[in-house]
């Protein structure tokens, strides 16, 4: 369900751009604008960066890397998931193995 890109305007750091957006994305478009002019501002503010370009940069990497800690984060957070699933079904297991020891039943399919 591709539809035609409609064309929006964007601020970023006092300068206009227009960008080609599907219309269900433009929400997103518009909140990364906004993100992106918010960290270049902060960094012009510091005053330790100078020029657009530069600015600009810093703040991309600033993002990747937040994105990058994210993506491993929520990685991590995967295996731990995935770790506790896996003791959960050897206690289950170990459980109903007692289970049919104690009462003779075997209940083994």
């Amino acid at each position: 369900m591709s539809s035609e890109a409609v064309p929006i305007t964007v601020r970023i750091l006092d300068k206009e751009y227009h960008v080609g957006c599907q219309p269900d994305e433009q929400d997103e478009l518009y909140a990364s604008a906004r993100l992106l002019d918010e960290r270049m501002r902060e960094i012009r503010r510091s005053g330790r960066v100078i020029g657009t370009d530069r600015i600009a940069v810093m703040a991309a990497l600033n993002i990747a890397h937040e994105l990058i800690l994210q993506r491993k984060a929520e990685a991590g957070a995967g295996n731990g998931t995935a770790k506790r699933l896996l003791m959960l079904q050897e206690r289950i297991e170990a459980a109903l193995a007692g289970r049919t020891a104690v009462d003779g039943r075997d209940e083994t399919v």
